[in-house]
C-alpha cells in the first residue's frame, strides 16, 4: 500500500531552511554543505499480567546542518526549523570547522556521488501504526496476556511494542533533495513460569522487530502470532524440566531466530570499515577483518555468502537514500567464503578507494536524530540461503548427535569480533536425526572464522527468516539504530558446547 508522507512533516519550512542554510555556508567558504530536517515519533506501550504498565508518546523535531570547510567537519543542529536559525546554524558548523582545522591530521574527502532532485521514498507498511489507537493495542496485548496467564504454568506475562515513525528530508549543495518516511516495530511477549523453590524460567517470542505496519501484529501472514503463543505454556514447562546439557563438540542446526544475531556481532560489526581501520571502537570494538585481508581472509566456509544491503523490503536499516544522499544498494561482503567488501560511507570510500577497488559509497551513513551527525553504520547484513537447500527438519536428520538452537538471549564478544560465545531461548537435543526434547544452560563458543569455517549447510530459500534488532548502539555520543540480518537455517559441525550452570559456578 502506497502512503503519502506525514502531512506534519511537510507543513515545516524544508525547502525554505535547505536553501537558506546551503546558501549561508556557501557564502561561509564550505566546499560541501548538507541539511538535515527530521521529526521521530516513537510510542512505547507495555502491559504486565495483562494491566497496562506503561504507555509513552514523544515526538522529536529538529535540523542539523554539516559542512566541510578547508578540508575539515564542522556541525551544528537545534530543535528551531526556521530559515533564521538554518542560517545561523550554517555559520556555526562553519565556525566548527575553523576551531577544529588545526587538530584535522586527514583533509575530509567525498567519494563523488549522482544528484538526485527532489525525490521521495516511503517504506513498505500497509498500517500505520499510530493510525492506530493506544486503546485497541491494549485490547489486542489483554487478550494475548490473559490467554497464557489461563494456563497453570504460566505465572505471569509481559507484553512490550516499540514503533517508531521516521521522517526524514536532505538537501546538499552538489544539488540532492530526498524526502523520506519509514516504520517499523517490535513487538515482544514473554512467559515466567515460577517453581515451589524460587527458581524461575522465562520464555520469550521469537518474532523479530520489522520494517512494517500495525499488520504485522493482525494477521498479515509475516507471523503466526497465535500459533507461537499457543505453544508458549508447554515449551516453557519442557525448558524448566529440561535436561542441563554435557559439554563438548557437537553439530549445531542453528534456526534464524539465533542465527542472525551471530551475524551481526561477529560479521556485521567486524566488517564496518571504521572499525576495520581503527577509527572506531565505541560499544563493540574494532576488527579482526583489516582491509589488508581484503580478498584473502577465510572468513568461512564456501557455502558462506553474505550480502549487505539497505534495499530488502521490511528491513529495519532499509531507506532509500541515506544521510549522505546515496542512493542505497546491495553488495557483496563475504562471497564463497572469503571477505570481499565492507559497509562504507561517502569519506571511508573516497579515503580508501585504492584499497577497495570502489570509489563509491554503499549508502551506510545514518544519524539516529536531528541532534546527532551522521556515522557509518550497518546494512542489513544477510546470510544467503542456497537456492535449491534443505529445509530444517532435512539438516536435523542429518544429525546423529547434536543441537537445534531457537531464539536469541544472552552473547559476549571480545573487541576485536573474534572470540564469542552465545546462547539462546531453546535448545533441543538431536538424536539420530531426531528432536528428542529440550537442554537447558547451554551456549556455543568459538572464533568467528573457526565457527563459520564449521558451517557445512545452508538452508534454502523456505527457511529464511529476517531477524534484527532495533537498538544497535555505536559512537560517542551515543547513537542508536535499527538493523536486519537475514539467514536460513544452516548445519554447523562440531562446535564447542558450554554448560553455562557449571561455568557460572552452580
Amino acid at each position: 500500500m502506497s502512503h503519502e508522507i506525514e502531512s506534519s512533516f511537510l507543513a515545516l519550512p524544508l525547502r525554505e531552511v535547505a536553501a537558506a542554510a546551503l546558501q549561508a555556508a556557501r557564502d561561509a567558504g564550505a566546499s560541501h554543505a548538507d541539511i538535515r530536517v527530521e521529526q521521530l515519533r516513537g510510542q512505547d506501550v507495555s502491559l504486565r499480567d495483562a494491566r497496562l504498565e506503561n504507555l509513552h508518546d514523544d515526538v522529536t523535531a529538529g535540523l542539523a546542518v554539516r559542512v566541510v570547510h578547508d578540508g575539515t567537519w564542522g556541525f551544528a543542529s537545534s530543535t528551531d526549523v526556521t530559515v533564521e536559525e538554518a542560517v545561523r546554524l550554517a555559520r556555526e558548523a562553519v565556525d566548527v570547522a575553523r576551531t577544529s582545522r588545526p587538530l584535522n591530521a586527514e583533509p575530509v574527502e567525498l567519494a563523488p556521488e549522482p544528484v538526485y532532485d527532489d525525490v521521495t521514498w516511503v517504506s513498505a507498511y500497509d498500517v500505520d501504526p499510530f493510525a492506530v489507537s493506544p486503546a485497541e493495542k491494549v485490547v489486542l496485548f489483554e487478550e494475548w496476556s490473559r490467554r497464557l496467564l489461563a494456563h497453570d504454568e504460566v505465572d505471569h506475562v509481559d507484553v512490550h511494542l516499540q514503533q517508531v515513525l521516521e521522517n526524514k528530508f536532505y538537501a546538499d549543495t552538489a544539488g540532492t533533495m530526498t524526502t523520506q518516511q519509514r516504520v517499523r516495530l517490535q513487538p515482544q511477549v514473554t512467559a515466567t513460569r515460577v517453581d515451589r523453590g524460587g527458581g524461575f524460567e522465562t520464555m520469550r517470542t521469537i518474532a523479530p522487530p520489522v520494517g512494517r505496519g500495525w499488520e504485522y501484529l493482525t494477521g498479515d501472514g509475516a507471523w503466526d502470532w497465535d500459533g507461537e503463543l499457543a505453544h508458549f505454556p508447554e515449551l516453557l514447562v519442557e525448558k524448566a524440566k529440561a535436561s542441563s546439557v554435557e559439554p563438548g563438540r557437537y553439530d549445531l542446526v542453528i534456526d534464524p531466530s539465533n542465527l542472525w544475531l551471530t551475524i551481526h556481532e561477529s560479521i556485521g560489526h567486524a566488517t564496518e570499515l571504521d572499525r576495520a581501520l581503527g577509527y572506531e571502537a565505541a560499544y563493540a570494538g574494532t576488527s579482526f577483518a583489516t582491509p589488508d585481508q581484503l580478498g584473502t581472509l577465510r572468513y568461512g566456509s564456501g557455502v558462506m555468502h553474505v550480502v549487505g544491503d539497505r534495499v530488502t523490503p521490511h528491513g529495519l536499516s532499509t531507506v532509500g537514500y541515506d544521510d549522505e544522499g546515496v542512493q542505497t544498494q546491495q553488495w557483496d561482503i563475504v562471497r564463497d567464503g572469503t571477505l570481499v567488501g565492507y559497509q562504507l560511507d561517502r569519506r571511508m570510500a573516497r579515503q580508501n578507494a585504492a584499497l577497495l577497488g570502489v570509489d563509491r559509497s554503499n549508502g551506510c551513513a545514518y544519524a539516529d536524530s536531528p541532534m546527532h551527525v551522521p556515522v557509518q553504520r550497518m546494512a542489513n547484513v544477510s546470510l544467503q540461503p542456497a537456492a535449491d537447500g534443505p529445509s530444517t527438519d532435512e539438516l536435523i536428520a542429518g544429525v546423529e548427535r547434536g543441537i537445534y538452537v531457537v531464539g536469541d538471549k544472552s552473547w559476549s564478544i571480545d573487541m576485536q569480533r573474534y572470540n564469542f560465545q552465545f546462547t539462546g531461548q531453546r535448545f533441543y537435543e538431536i538424536r539420530g536425526g531426531r528432536l528428542v526434547g529440550q537442554l537447558r544452560d547451554v551456549a556455543y563458543q568459538a572464533t568467528t572464522t573457526e565457527f563459520w569455517g564449521s558451517m557445512e549447510t545452508v538452508g534454502g530459500p523456505q527457511t529464511y527468516v529476517l531477524g534484527g534488532a532495533m537498538n544497535c548502539g555505536k559512537a560517542q555520543p551515543s547513537q542508536v539504530a535499527a538493523v536486519s540480518h537475514g539467514c536460513p537455517a544452516a548445519l554447523f559441525r562440531g562446535v564447542s558446547i558450554l554448560n553455562t550452570a557449571r561455568e557460572g559456578g552452580r
